[in-house]
């Protein structure tokens, strides 16, 4: 009986710290248009040039020797799989194909398939793709949506391959499609890093913000994972005015009252989370251990980026152990338990290289990893800016291999128009690459909601709803 008295004094203590936390209010900054390129990019066009990814013989020809001249790798522990990192047993096939299989002319062009641009905004030239649906005659009525899809770590636009032609091809029950906005973040890939400290997500916000008014949209749809969700979640919460929706497959709420309920479902886990997930949150502990295993990188790239950055970029070797790593573990959990990491259930070594190319050809592991220590400067996590709230009409995924779990009660908190929250049935951290058609369905299904929702309002409160409303002219 003095256990019970106790845990209930103990659940409505902790209640009442929430609510305190959560009524404390946040103020919307006002973010300045930094220049964060170099000198020599300041009065740079605005123009939108065509981009084309062409790397010379010279810079694969010493690639190829870099690897055949790689130092002789220590032999991993017995049976030890990939539970101490990536398998050295694995990783010497995964360079020999690399070395003598795989075609960088023929991937070339396969990642020219879609059309690529180039613009410079606040300082920095920013890549990305911009991919039109084809709309065939008989179906002229279909509605084009804008929607910008923002990778992240250790990812590139290398995720987004099969996706875009799901998005942008028209679909016989849906009266919509999309126009496909795919960059590459700053210092990511093709896109340029910043020279001068400051540049975190909510500047990333402001820039793609930026590029979608450059293109002549005013209004979008969202999609991120990984950054990319905390990209589009600043987006939708700094200019809601432009964002007719957002969808995430990695939603998070990081406050104290979500913490806090956090424990308290580990005393009550019905408070918290429905029964059949919640062995995703709980026993805390195993779950608080597992978290801990996977983010040992995110310390040291959120403390010493350029030291983690010269180490790893220096040689293609480390460079493909340190990302591939993560596209097995993060995939599925249990995959490190498996000699080949499980690398080849959901990709391809084509694909892996792909993204892994994408980092060494412009020499981008640095300043990628470098968006770590912005997201954890002191002035950054003092703001609150990331428990600011997600208003606009949202739509959370969840994958069933995703590195943390959160249930629907506590994304409420900051995603305040939660319209659609979906359990998919398989996939892990990078969904749009592993299960592109499962994202893509849930994407089309969030948004009819929302343009559903649209027509409803419009039939309801104008006299002339019916007539078609010509749209706005693109820039």
């Amino acid at each position: 009986m003095v256990w019970k008295s106790t845990t209930v004094i103990f659940i409505i203590t902790c209640a009442l710290i929430s609510i305190f936390f959560r009524s404390t209010p946040i103020d919307v900054p006002d973010l300045p248009e930094t220049f964060w390129g170099p000198e020599r990019n300041k009065g740079a066009s605005n123009e939108v040039r065509p981009f084309v990814i062409k790397v010379t013989k010279s810079v694969i020809d010493d690639l190829n020797e870099r690897i055949l001249k790689r130092r002789e790798f220590v032999e991993p522990l017995e049976d030890a799989a990939w539970t101490y990192g990536i398998s050295t047993t694995y990783l010497k096939d995964v360079l020999e194909y690399w070395r003598t299989k795989y075609n960088w002319t023929e991937r070339e062009a396969l990642l020219n398939k879609y059309p690529q641009y180039m613009t410079n905004i606040q300082g920095l030239d920013i890549h990305f793709y911009h991919v039109k649906p084809h709309i065939p005659p008989e179906r002229k009525n279909v509605k084009v949506l804008p929607l910008l899809i923002v990778h992240g770590w250790p990812g590139s636009v290398v995720e987004f391959q099969k996706i875009i032609p799901m998005l942008t091809t028209p679909r016989p029950d849906r009266d919509f499609v999309f126009e496909v906005i795919a960059p590459s973040l700053p210092g990511y890939g093709f896109s340029q890093g910043a020279v001068r400290p400051g540049l975190g997500t909510p500047q990333i916000a402001l820039i793609f913000k930026n590029l979608m008014l450059r293109l002549g949209f005013g209004k979008f749809y969202t999609q991120g994972g990984d950054w990319g969700s905390a990209v589009v979640a600043h987006m939708s919460s700094l200019f809601p005015n432009n964002i007719l929706g957002t969808h995430s497959n990695m939603c998070l709420v990081m406050s104290k009252s979500s913490t806090i309920w956090r424990v308290i479902g580990s005393i009550m886990p019905s408070l918290v989370v429905e029964s059949q997930y919640a062995d995703r949150m709980y026993p805390l502990g195993y779950h608080f251990g597992r978290l801990l295993e996977e983010s040992g990188y995110m310390h040291i790239q959120a403390s010493k980026p350029d030291t983690i950055g010269a180490a790893v970029g220096s040689s293609p070797v480390a460079l493909a152990g340190y990302i591939l790593e993560k596209f097995s573990t993060w995939t599925n959990p249990e995959y490190r338990f498996r000699p080949d990491g499980g690398l080849l259930e959901k990709y391809t070594l084509d694909e892996l290289l792909d993204n892994v190319m994408l980092y060494w050809i412009n020499n981008a592991i640095t300043t990628s990893v470098r968006l770590y220590a912005e997201q954890f400067r002191v002035m950054h996590m003092a703001s609150r800016i990331d428990e600011l709230p997600v208003d606009v009409p949202a739509a959370c995924a969840v994958f069933p291999y995703e590195i943390m779990y959160q249930p629907e009660s506590l994304l409420r908190e900051k995603y305040t128009n939660l319209i659609q929250f979906n359990h998919l049935p398989r996939g892990g951290h990078f969904a749009a690459f592993e299960e592109p058609t499962l994202v893509a369905d849930d994407i089309f299904k969030f948004v009819s909601t929302v343009e559903d929702t649209k027509k409803k309002s419009v039939n309801k409160n104008t006299p002339n709803a019916g007539k078609k409303i010509k749209e706005p002219t693109k820039i």
